[in-house]
């Protein structure tokens, strides 16, 4: 897989924008939920899934410590 470099700054950026997508599935989970359904088109990628892809990235880019990978859910 070919290497990309990113700007430290920009790096942050971007998992500081992850992060809030993530925490913004988290404040009406049931109306989110419906439209990510409508969206996708199958239950099988739910809120969660979604939450979960978006804190392992932003993880990778240096966001957080990794502790949801642990099961500690940091909010």
């Amino acid at each position: 897989m070919p290497r990309t470099c990113i700007d430290t700054a920009d790096a942050i950026e971007l998992a500081e924008i992850l992060q809030l997508i993530a925490h913004w599935l988290t404040a009406d989970p049931d109306r989110l939920a419906a439209s990510l359904l409508d969206f996708i088109g199958h239950p099988a990628y739910g809120p969660d899934a979604l939450r979960a892809d978006l804190d392992r990235l932003a993880f990778l880019l240096g966001g957080n410590d990794g502790e949801f990978l642990l099961g500690n859910d940091p909010e």
